[in-house]
């Protein structure tokens, strides 16, 4: 009736939202074009089965605004949109969801937000299996729906310790990714990036854990600094751990000497079968057994941090009191039922196992699982008390005596963690240690569900301190992050803000479309303008600053790669990507590169290209407007209405005038670049690099560099090397050739104005357009084509997206044909051919713009060809018989 036919996860912001979502494409079926009142009794099955959904507001802006719209009758991808949301409210799911019409026909795209992405996905598809079966009048389990997401979110979400870390780090204002599907999260970005697995932090010393792990050699450095431990040695053997029980007497603690969380520790053992078997457990974990005295008094656990007490608490053995009726294994049952327990980690209390330790405990007391309890009767079920073996805990953070908390720092310091939890015996945490008293442990990356949940007493922020220590007050572990969109000129701008930061000292890592540089050097290439390039570059612990090219296509499927920039710049929103990824207008367009902008941080810059009505037009947006940032402009007209506006009103913005690229601020002027000094300009006929140019110079100065730095980066900024594929210019025999990477009607028009102003010259275009271009767009393209030069040759990407062989060069030359009948046009599908065709037809003094797929490709013919680089399009001068020709060369 209704089928998933593809998921994806969105991590970062995004189209919908600005938190993480699950999108899930269904394929409504036979349910396709019909509505909820349609289905005689649908309605009342769904609300009868899910109560909470009369709560739901949708679109109405009040309680039970969803059962109108169920009433009234609504599609039924919006009832799985809300079905899933409802079911999905006790795993973090949040409220907010959303459903659009998919590409495909009959399909919709359901968005829903998502805290741990496996268990939102198994919502969503029990959610459409719920409505299919209550569609259809078959019954729905939705407890078994639930009961399986409780046990993915078990192991798939992250334990308490490491979110209450998190947490802490989102309240900071800290940016914070998880690495893997265990417990290892980055905060912060590059340089500025901070590492955590678990409660271990990358601070943490290497050797201070080893040394932590051995349990014999942390007695060792204690007893050295006169920190009171338990007498006890170090065994391999039965008869070993025997005679050490015999030369310190009852009772004794054995534990493995590299053991965690009460695994094979076995306290108050007294006689010698006791010990025996006590010797078996800590050897199932570990060759080497420990065998120490047993101080008297209770069980705590204290947490440094940073060399100072955050938390204490006074931790229990799991028991369960008699009734006179119940078995302990009943009553084990029965506490275990406890919702604050879970199977491991992933809850304030773990369940209590009745294992062969129980057994043996219970045996001291005489009792056996099957012995009935006299009421009242407490029956202690471990020997130990750690809370991973089913115990408990009680805060008594503000009683620990001050001499406990200088003895409890103290050894942290002396083995070095800097996060360590520290096992203390004493009869009274709130007096000084006793001679039976002292510590028993240390442990490196110890758990703190405890202090953030106790079952009794004062919850701690402790992931707070472990932040504070990777982080001191007001460092949000951030870089200067760059983003730049637009459709047109953004790797260009990307790569000219990467040169001048750069050669400022700094070390960046750079995402555009042809890779991903770090510290000016290539380390992986194609289309990197994703969140996956942007997060290679901010997990990176080299890199100073981010400069991040962010296209449309990384946008729309998976979101941005980062959560707040400090400058964003969008170049221009132009006629491209119509019929893509449901894309009908440029005011969609304008909505997707729209999240760069809202995503400035407070504070931070906007650079908005002046001359693009679509631009400025988000200004007025409240998505946009909504955080005060500065905004900086850039105009290929000084006299523009808008810079004109901008500069009156106290504002800065970047214009051409005289020959010079000139930053106006208020009624301050001041010169930057001499515009013939900037060779991507090719001597100023290059309006649109020139447009680059002051978009990457309003950022720079967003940034901080001077207007010296930002002439000396644009000066030297080469075009062949930096900018490749790019408006790079070469010189043939006959002639020029310019490679540039326009596939869009905006670019054809901006060579076209450029190649007007090379007069006297016949102007070639080798020109394609990508194949999943709407037809009309690829009629629009022929059209500037057909205008911009005097003969054409049409080639074909080899990625033909989606359209048969042929067809859209086929599409080109008709509409090509149209606008211009007489122009010379002729179709030669190979891209390395056509060129060679258009230099073998060269004439005298002409230039050739080729709009190229394959980079390396048309260099090869270039270089076949001889050509060499050219920084700029020589004036052609007439002759004493009207012709125009190039002055001779010294």
């Amino acid at each position: 009736m209704m089928k998933i036919i593809g998921m994806r996860t969105v991590d970062g912001p995004n189209v919908f939202t600005y938190q993480p979502v699950v999108v899930a494409t269904i394929d409504l079926e036979d349910l396709h074009e019909r509505e909820s009142c349609e289905l005689p009794g649908f309605n009342e099955r769904l609300v009868e089965q899910l109560p909470g959904l009369r709560e739901h507001v949708c679109g109405k802006g009040h309680p039970g605004g969803f059962v109108e719209r169920l009433r009234d009758g609504t599609y039924f991808g919006h009832v799985v949109e809300h079905v899933a949301i409802e079911i999905g409210s006790a795993f973090g799911v949040g409220n907010f969801g959303k459903t659009v019409r998919s590409a495909r026909p009959h399909c919709f795209d359901i968005v829903v937000q998502s805290r741990v992405h496996p268990v939102t996905q198994h919502l969503v598809r029990g959610a459409a299996d719920g409505v299919a079966a209550i569609a259809a009048g078959r019954p729905w389990d939705v407890d078994a729906v639930m009961s399986a997401a409780e046990r993915l979110a078990a192991a798939t979400d992250l334990g308490p310790s490491t979110r209450a870390i998190v947490d802490a780090a989102i309240l900071r204002g800290i940016p914070w990714t998880r690495l893997n599907d265990d417990s290892l999260v980055q905060f912060g970005y590059g340089s500025r990036r901070r590492l955590i697995q678990s409660t271990m932090a990358e601070t943490t010393s290497g050797i201070a854990i080893e040394i932590a792990q051995d349990k014999s050699l942390t007695k060792q450095m204690l007893e050295r600094a006169f920190i009171p431990v338990p007498r006890g040695r170090t065994v391999r053997t039965l008869a070993d751990a025997l005679a050490v029980f015999e030369d310190i007497g009852g009772p004794v603690v054995l534990k493995p000497l590299d053991g965690n969380q009460g695994k094979g520790v076995s306290v108050g053992m007294r006689t010698v079968d006791e010990v025996t078997a006590a010797f078996a457990a800590a050897q199932q974990y570990s060759p080497q057994v420990l065998v120490e005295e047993t101080f008297s008094g209770d069980d705590y656990r204290l947490l440094i941090i940073g060399g100072r007490l955050v938390a204490a608490s006074q931790r229990r053995p799991p028991c369960v009191m008699g009734n006179g009726r119940a078995t302990v294994a009943e009553l084990v049952s029965v506490a275990n039922q406890d919702p604050r327990r879970g199977a491991g980690h992933e809850k304030p209390l773990t369940r209590i196992r009745l294992d062969d330790t129980t057994v043996a405990c219970l045996a001291k007391q005489g009792l056996t699982p099957a012995s009935i309890p006299a009421s009242g009767q407490q029956v202690v079920l471990r020997d130990n008390a750690n809370l991973s073996t089913g115990g408990t805990a009680t805060d008594v953070t503000d009683h620990v005596h001050p001499d406990i908390r200088a003895l409890c720092e103290r050894a942290a310091r002396v083995v070095g963690l800097d996060i360590c939890g520290v096992d203390l015996v004493a009869p009274d945490i709130a007096q000084p240690p006793g001679l039976r008293a002292g510590i028993v442990e240390l442990n490196a990356a110890p758990g703190i569900r405890m202090h953030v949940h106790p079952s009794r007493g004062v919850a701690r922020d402790v992931g707070g301190p472990i932040v504070e220590m990777l982080f001191p007050a007001g460092d949000q572990g951030r870089i200067p992050l760059i983003a730049i969109t637009g459709t047109n000129g953004k790797t260009t701008v990307t790569r000219m803000i990467a040169h001048a930061i750069g050669s400022s000292g700094r070390r960046v890592g750079m995402t555009t479309t042809d890779g991903v540089w770090m510290e000016g050097r290539p380390v992986a290439t194609g289309d990197m303008t994703g969140p996956r390039s942007a997060q290679a570059v901010l997990t990176d612990p080299a890199v100073e600053v981010a400069v991040l090219e962010t296209a449309r296509g990384g946008i729309v499927r998976s979101g941005l790669g980062y959560d707040w920039s400090d400058i964003g710049i969008i170049t221009n929103i132009q006629l491209d990507h119509i019929g893509q990824d449901g894309i009908e207008s440029i005011d969609d367009l304008a909505f997707i590169k729209s999240l760069v902008a809202e995503r400035v941080r407070e504070g931070g810059c906007l650079v908005f290209n002046a001359d693009d009505a679509y631009v400025m037009r988000l200004l007025d947006e409240p998505r946009v407007a909504r955080l005060r940032r500065e905004l900086r402009l850039f105009s290929l007209y000084p006299n523009h209405f808008r810079v004109r506006r901008h500069i009156e009103g106290g504002g800065t913005a970047y214009a051409p005038r005289n020959g010079w690229i000139v930053e106006y601020s208020g009624a301050a002027q001041q010169r930057i670049i001499e515009v013939s000094e900037i060779p991507a300009a090719l001597g100023g006929a290059a309006q649109f690099q020139l447009a680059n140019a002051m978009a990457a110079a309003a950022a720079c100065r967003a940034y901080g560099l001077t207007a010296e730095q930002i002439a000396d980066a644009l000066r030297s900024f080469d075009a062949q090397s930096q900018n490749q594929g790019r408006g790079n210019l070469y010189r043939v025999d006959r002639g020029y050739v310019l490679l540039d990477y326009g596939h869009n009607p905006a670019a054809l028009e901006a060579v076209g104005r450029m190649g007007a102003r090379w007069f006297g010259r016949r102007f070639t275009g080798v020109v394609g357009v990508p194949g999943d271009r709407a037809d009309w767009v690829i009629a629009e393209s022929a059209r500037v084509a057909a205008e911009a030069f005097d003969r054409i040759i049409v080639r074909e990407d080899d990625d033909l997206r989606g359209r048969r062989r042929g067809e859209t060069p086929r599409l080109l030359c008709e509409a090509i044909s149209r606008r211009a009948p007489a122009r010379e046009c002729r179709t030669v599908t190979d891209e390395s051919t056509a060129l060679r065709t258009a230099l073998d037809t060269m004439e005298d003094n002409e230039v050739i713009v080729v709009f190229y797929e394959d980079l390396a490709a048309v260099r090869h013919v270039l270089d076949s060809a001889g050509a060499t680089p050219a920084t700029r399009v020589d004036p052609l001068q007439i002759g004493a018989d009207g012709v125009f020709r190039e002055p001779r060369r010294a």
